[in-house]
Order: structure tokens, then sequence, then C-alpha cells
């Protein structure tokens, strides 16, 4: 019979990637405790290193691409008004 996958939540994940980040103990300990794979926890500690720059952007800050966007539709509105 196979074995069904097991998921985990976000809640989860975040908490056993916190304690991989904080390096306490060894990725191998963590596993035990937790009885997940260490390849996984190493991937959500990746994926958390990776996304931790996206914490501290700026909700209401537009990337450079959008506030040009927005440029040239004030200028066609513009154009069209006139």
């Amino acid at each position: 019979m196979a074995k069904k996958r097991q998921t985990f939540s976000k809640e989860f994940k975040a908490k056993v990637a916190l304690e991989a980040l904080r390096e306490e103990s060894t990725i191998q300990e963590i596993a035990v405790k937790y009885g997940v794979h260490p390849n996984q926890i190493s991937q959500w500690k990746a994926q958390a290193i990776a996304g931790m720059a996206d914490l501290f952007e700026r909700p209401n800050k537009k990337s450079e691409e959008v506030r040009r966007q927005e440029e040239k539709e004030s200028e066609y509105l513009k154009t069209i008004g006139e």
C-alpha cells in the first residue's frame, strides 16, 4: 500500500525554517524532532531566505515599470482629451 503524502501548514513550515535559520541545532536534529526529511528542511530554509527581501518591501511603493505605465496612460488620456 502506498504511503499518503504529508502536507504541512505554512505556520509549521515557518517554525521549522526559523529554527533552521537560528542554527542552534543541526538540520538532522531538527528533522528528527519534527519528523521531516532533512532535505525538506533545507528547501524551506532556502525559500525563507529567498523570500525575506519581500517582507521589507513597502506595500505602497510602486515599481518603476508600473510608474512608467501610469505615466503613459496619463499622456494618452491627455491626448485623447484634447
